[in-house]
């Protein structure tokens, strides 16, 4: 039976066997006048041969459905997909941390290499420390300048709160400096290796924090390492030895003041790092000219240059480059990572950097100086693995 279709306000239905009996009734389109308040439900009904021309007409209008089809069932599969595409970028993600913690190991081992002769040649750390981060601030403001680099969005509270920050960086790296212009750079990175058991003590007794015992007992080999690779160093200096004392626990400051007054601070690890060369310029150039003086520094030029010749002019250069790069890229790598694996980084890089300076500069060690390194470094590493922020 064929249902029946209203084609008019008037009624002009037709049904089952009326249909040629009515069908002279039906109006013509063209003679229909419309109206205004005509309301219909009901659809016309199509009637057409299963293999007819209208069929391929329907199926080329059902592709739509089709495809929600195919993006309902990609919905439902969305779970085992999540689980793929994670797979790829975690891969990319380990791909990408390695490849940091290569540059940043091999741009420390050159630094360290440079920033040795040059203090070699040119014994005044305080201007050193000075070139070095006056080459990365002009390298990071050239950068903003060219657009290389998007400038970040500071203001006089980020400003404020990097102060203290700056403050210690700037007593950490020339004091740093200081160090290995007295001593082998092996032995300066030795004693640093001892950063942990500062950070260990700087929180128990001036901030009141506690920690688990296995994190006291990690400091053990830390210290006794330490002090046995101190005394058996051929080339003890107590400058060198207190330098890198002082920039231990300056460094251990740096951090406490950069996690304290940094969070929620919506700045890049690279343009982070370049705000704080900055400001440590600005406070390390005038202590730089009272403790040394242009006097002093023309008379070492000179002497640099009829010792080592131009080469010297290109050793400087190279350990600010180097200096800055090494920087930028570890503080690009920790916002990458977490603080963990950052330490076990660093504490890699250390073991690098000794290793090559004991290399590159025939540096004499005796059996029981390597043993105390090690048992340093290892207890470093077993600092690291307890102390999971």
């Amino acid at each position: 039976m064929i249902p029946s279709v209203r084609l008019s306000p008037a009624p002009a239905a037709f049904a089952g066997s009326s249909l040629r009996t009515k069908s002279a009734s039906i109006p013509s389109i063209s003679s229909l006048k419309p109206s205004k308040h005509v309301v219909s439900s009901l659809r016309p009904l199509y009637l057409s041969p299963l293999d007819g021309s209208y069929t391929a007409e329907l199926k080329s209008r059902r592709q739509p459905l089709d495809f929600r089809c195919a993006a309902s069932s990609a919905a439902d599969d969305k779970e085992s997909k999540v689980e793929v595409v994670p797979a790829q970028s975690e891969g990319a993600q380990r791909l990408k941390i390695s490849i940091y913690f290569a540059t940043w190991w091999a741009l420390n081992v050159i630094f360290n290499i440079y920033n040795k002769k040059v203090l070699n040649a040119f014994p005044y750390p305080w201007l050193t420390s000075t070139l070095s981060l006056a080459c990365g601030s002009a390298m990071m403001l050239f950068s903003w300048a060219t657009r290389l680099v998007e400038a970040p969005k500071t203001d006089l509270d980020f400003w404020k709160v990097l102060f203290p920050v700056a403050v210690a960086h700037t007593i950490g790296h020339v004091a740093a400096t200081v160090s290995m212009s007295k001593v082998a750079v092996s032995f300066t990175h030795i004693i640093k290796s001892a950063e942990p058991a500062f950070s260990v003590l700087v929180s128990r007794f001036l901030l009141g924090e506690t920690f688990p015992v296995p994190v006291y007992l990690s400091l053990l080999p830390i210290i006794g390492g330490c002090a046995l690779a101190a005394v058996t160093e051929l080339n003890f200096n107590m400058v060198g030895f207190m330098g890198a004392m002082i920039s231990n626990l300056a460094f251990v400051f740096r951090n406490i003041f950069s996690k304290r007054g940094m969070k929620g601070k919506s700045v890049s690890g690279m343009n982070y790092y370049a705000c704080l060369s900055i400001m440590s310029l600005v406070i390390l150039t005038p202590f730089a000219i009272a403790m040394e003086g242009p006097q002093m520094w023309a008379a070492g030029w000179q002497k640099a240059l009829a010792e080592v010749g131009p080469n010297v002019i290109w050793w400087i250069a190279a350990q600010s480059v180097f200096y800055h790069l090494y920087n930028q890229v570890s503080y690009m790598s920790l916002d990458q990572i977490s603080p963990l694996t950052f330490s076990i980084g660093n504490t890699m890089k250390r073991i690098s950097v000794i290793v090559s300076s004991i290399i590159i500069f025939h540096t004499p060690v005796r059996p029981v100086n390597a043993l105390g390194a090690a048992i340093a470094i290892l207890g470093t590493f077993l600092y690291s693995q307890i102390c999971d922020p």
